[in-house]
C-alpha cells in the first residue's frame, strides 16, 4: 500500500526559536503518523545561523531533507509567518507562533485563509486570528466585504523536550559554567531573549527596560545580585557584541551610582550549554518583562529547573506560567512606536504590553529577599509545566488534530496495467 507523502517546509537546520519549533514538531509528526512519508524541505530563517542539525547529530532529521520537491504531496505543512504560506499539497497545514500583538497585518489573514488548518502556538494568537478583520473596499471606495479568518485555528503549544531541559547538576568542564563560576555573586536573574529593534523601552523583548529596572532597584541595595543576559541582535558576530555591550554601558550611566553587575553571554549556544545554564546555582531566577509572546519558549525551558520565573502578565507565555506558581507583573496595554514597526509584521495602529515599572520593581525585590519561601512555588510550577507542556503531550495534541482533519484523507493507490510478457518469434527462413 501506497504511504501518504507529507512534506514539511521549515528552517529546521537554523539556530532560531523557529527552527526549534520545527525540530520538535517534526519529531512528534513522525511518532504520530509512522505510516505517513515524511520529508523536509530545510528552508533559512532570517540571518540565523545554519547547520544545526550537523552540530547536534541530529540524523533522523537529516535523512529526511529533500533536495526539492518534485510532486505534489498529500500533505504539505509550512512552519513559518502567514504572509508565506502557500497551498502546494492536497491539504495544506499552516504552523506558527503567530502574533505578539493585539493585530496582524491583513497578508496574515490572507496567508491562513490559503491553507486548511492552522496550528498556532498559544491562545493569544488565536484569538488575534480570529478578532483581526479589515474592510474590502472597491476602486470607489465603497466597502464590499470584510476580510477576515476563514479557516479554523487550533492551539498546538510548544512542548519542552525533557530529554534536553531538566534539573540538574552543572558541569564544571563546560565554558558556559566555568565563566558563571568566576563571577563573585552568588545570586543571579537571567535574561534571555534577542535585543530587537526600538528604540529604549521599545524593543519587543522590552530587554532595555529590564536591565534598567534591575539597576535601579538594586543600586542602593548593601550586597546586590547580579544579571546575567544572553542576547544578541542581528548576528552572533563580534561588531554585534559590541552594540549590546554599548547598549548596556548607555543605559548604566543613565542609572547611575553604585551599580550592581552585569555579565553578557552574547552569540549562538547548544541546547546542552543553555540546560547547563539555566541550572547553574549562581542563576536564582529568569526575569521577562516582555511587551509581547507568540509563545516564549525559553521560560517554557526555565520551568524544568524549578526556580522563579517572573514575567509581563500578557501574551503567549500566559498559557503555560500558572498565575499562581510565577510571579506575573500586571501593565497596560499600549501603542506600538515607531521604532518597533517591522513591515507586514509588527504594524502601526496595534497594541503590545508595557509592563507597571513600580510593580515590576517591587517583585525584583520581593524575589531577592523572600527566595527561599517562593522556591516551593517554582517547584510546582516545574511540576506543572513536566504534566501538561512536554514534548509527549504535544505530539498527542498533534496526534488528535491530525486525526480529525486528516483522518478521512484517501490515499492514493495507483494501479499499473503490467506491459505484456515479450514473446520473441523464431526468425523465419530466407526464401530461396
Amino acid at each position: 500500500m501506497n504511504k501518504l507523502l507529507a512534506v514539511v517546509s521549515c528552517p529546521i537546520d537554523t539556530y532560531s526559536g523557529y527552527g526549534a519549533r520545527s525540530r520538535d514538531f517534526v519529531k512528534a509528526l513522525i511518532k504520530a503518523r509512522p505510516e505517513w512519508d515524511v520529508c523536509i524541505l530545510a528552508q533559512r530563517w532570517g540571518v540565523t545561523k545554519f547547520g544545526y542539525l550537523g552540530d547536534h547529530n541530529e540524523a533522523e532529521l537529516a535523512t529526511k531533507v529533500i533536495a526539492k520537491l518534485d510532486k505534489q504531496p498529500d500533505i504539505w505543512i509550512q512552519i513559518t509567518v502567514p504572509n508565506e504560506f502557500q497551498a502546494i499539497g492536497k491539504y495544506n497545514i499552516g504552523v506558527t507562533a503567530g502574533i505578539e500583538t493585539t493585530v496582524c497585518h491583513e497578508s496574515w489573514i490572507q496567508g491562513v485563509n490559503r491553507m486548511n488548518l492552522i496550528l498556532t502556538s498559544a491562545n493569544h494568537a488565536k484569538k488575534v486570528f480570529e478578532t483581526t478583520t479589515y474592510e474590502i473596499n472597491d476602486n470607489a471606495g465603497n466597502k464590499t466585504g470584510d476580510l477576515k479568518l476563514e479557516k479554523p485555528v487550533e492551539v498546538l503549544f510548544e512542548g519542552v523536550d525533557t530529554s534536553k531541559y531538566f534539573k540538574t547538576s552543572t558541569d564544571s568542564k563546560v565554558e558556559i559554567v566555568k565563566s558563571l563560576d568566576s563571577i563573585k555573586e552568588s545570586f543571579c536573574f537571567l535574561i534571555v531573549g534577542h535585543w530587537l529593534q526600538g528604540e529604549f523601552g521599545q524593543d519587543r523583548k522590552n530587554i532595555g527596560v529590564t536591565i534598567e529596572r534591575f539597576l535601579s532597584t538594586f543600586k542602593t541595595q548593601h550586597t546586590k545580585p547580579a544579571l546575567v543576559i544572553k542576547t544578541q541582535s542581528a548576528n552572533s558576530g563580534i561588531m554585534d557584541q559590541a552594540v549590546i555591550l554599548e547598549k548596556i554601558d548607555l543605559i548604566r550611566k543613565q542609572v547611575g551610582g553604585s551599580l550592581p553587575n552585569i555579565y553578557l553571554i552574547h552569540g549562538e549556544t547548544s541546547d546542552n550549554d543553555m540546560n547547563q545554564l539555566y541550572n547553574h546555582p549562581k542563576i536564582k531566577a529568569m526575569v521577562s518583562f516582555t511587551k509581547g509572546e507568540g509563545f516564549g519558549r525559553p521560560l517554557l525551558e526555565f520551568s524544568t529547573t524549578g526556580k522563579p520565573i517572573i514575567a509581563s502578565n500578557w501574551s503567549g507565555h500566559t498559557d503555560f506560567l500558572h498565575p499562581k506558581f510565577t510571579s506575573l507583573v500586571g501593565g497596560k496595554l499600549e501603542n506600538i512606536h515607531s521604532t518597533s514597526v517591522m513591515k507586514d509584521m509588527i504594524i502601526e495602529g496595534s497594541k503590545w504590553f508595557e509592563v507597571d515599572q513600580q510593580e515590576a520593581a517591587k517583585v525584583y525585590k520581593y524575589i531577592y529577599k523572600k527566595y527561599k519561601s517562593i522556591v516551593k512555588d517554582a517547584i510546582k510550577q516545574k511540576n506543572y509545566v513536566v504534566k501538561n507542556f512536554s514534548l509527549e503531550k504535544m505530539q498527542e495534541k498533534l496526534d488528535s488534530y491530525l486525526e480529525e482533519y486528516t483522518g478521512n484523507i484517501p490515499i492514493e493507490i495507483k494501479f499499473v496495467t503490467p506491459k505484456p510478457k515479450e514473446i520473441k518469434l523464431p526468425k523465419r527462413p530466407k526464401s530461396k
